[in-house]
């Protein structure tokens, strides 16, 4: 299971496994998040390869339109992935706070 929800204030909150068999669906979703700055990321439970991609995908079309996308309240496991995979030195990541 994968959702999209926009939140407001130009975020928007993945919720879900962002994998391989969701990338079509995610894919169509995220063409349309035309405001979106920010990604909560606080309800991703997991994240493959397929799915880093999309973010990748999204966040240079971002860019070539003169902006940028932050990854936020990112778990601890998805920051983990972010690391390894060398994406946290493409995207400005903020980790969940505890609390």
């Amino acid at each position: 299971m994968f959702e999209v929800a926009e939140t407001g204030a130009g975020q928007v909150l993945l919720i879900g496994r962002l994998d391989a068999a969701q990338a079509a669906d995610a894919e169509t979703r995220f063409e349309r998040l035309v405001g979106a700055e920010a990604l909560n990321l606080s309800s991703l439970e997991y994240i493959s390869s397929a799915g880093l991609g999309l973010l990748l995908k999204l966040h240079k079309h971002k860019i070539a339109a003169g902006g940028g996308l932050r990854l936020i309240e990112v778990s601890p496991h998805i920051v983990d992935i972010l690391h390894y995979s060398g994406f946290d030195k493409l995207f400005d990541v903020f980790p969940a706070t505890k609390s």
